[in-house]
């Protein structure tokens, strides 16, 4: 991670934040009232706008469902230039990492000359580790590659001193109610934690400790364990193979939800 004092001057200056990346920044698995998403990327901006005067704030979100890491790098990445904000969040190669024979170093080698071309151009880019995935359907035999990004990740960031938001140590969200119900994406309560945490990394107070425990919860009996992946199988799984399967994303013909820096 970069310099500790570096981190704190930035965070206390930040009057401009722009998002980047696929779905999880998007905020999928979190919806608000009027049918947008909102997620971890949008509930961080509401932190750092607490910190500034009414309206001097400004936020945008370019991340899109399903990109990939050159999609981002080709699309998301200039635009990020342009706006030239004080803070960037750079999550990308996840949708990469899940594809059947991708290499993990291949895909870091891409994220970070996409990096290298962004970082010039604002103020602090803060980068996004993997989940830890062991206990994730579908998504836990991958643990290996996620851990080798992983750490690509890390050492990137300290080879261009970014602030790393580092999910993978973020335990709470490893409980099965961080997750939607596609098992795929967070939850409200998932996206809230990742938004205390990367306030946590600039050296923010935050109102709650996104790694609190959670609440005890009644045991399930294997009876409605079973019930539960056979439904999760028929509405998520399937689905999700079949557009793999036609070379489809989720992401196709969605347009960014604040393409602007706007007041929020």
């Amino acid at each position: 991670m970069g310099d500790d004092s570096k981190t704190e001057s930035n965070s206390a200056v930040i009057g401009s934040y722009v998002a980047l990346g696929d779905s999880f920044t998007e905020g999928v698995g979190d919806p608000g009232p009027d049918g947008v998403f909102v997620g971890w990327a949008d509930r961080f901006a509401v932190l750092l706008a607490d910190r500034v005067p009414e309206g001097a704030f400004r936020y945008a979100n370019l991340a899109i469902r399903g990109r990939l890491l050159d999609q981002i790098a080709e699309e998301q990445v200039p635009r990020a230039k342009e706006l030239a904000p004080d803070l960037v969040t750079f999550c990308a190669g996840g949708n990469d990492i899940i594809r059947p024979g991708s290499d993990p170093d291949d895909v870091a080698e891409r994220f970070e000359t996409a990096l290298a071309g962004l970082v010039p151009h604002v103020g602090t880019v803060m980068i996004t580790t993997g989940f830890d995935t062991r206990g994730v359907p579908v998504l836990r035999h991958l643990r290996g590659k996620i851990a080798t990004y992983t750490a690509h990740i890390r050492a990137i960031a300290d080879r261009y001193e970014c602030p790393v938001l580092d999910l993978w140590s973020l335990k709470s969200v490893q409980d099965r109610r961080a997750w939607d119900q596609d098992r795929l994406h967070l939850s409200p309560e998932g996206h809230t934690r990742v938004a205390l945490r990367a306030a946590q990394v600039l050296g923010l107070p935050v109102p709650a400790d996104p790694d609190q425990p959670w609440p005890p919860e009644a045991a399930r009996g294997p009876a409605a364990v079973r019930m539960d992946n056979i439904n999760w199988a028929r509405e998520h799984l399937v689905p999700w193979i079949g557009r793999r399967l036609r070379g489809e994303s989720s992401g196709d013909h969605v347009e960014p939800k604040r393409p602007d820096l706007l007041p929020l």
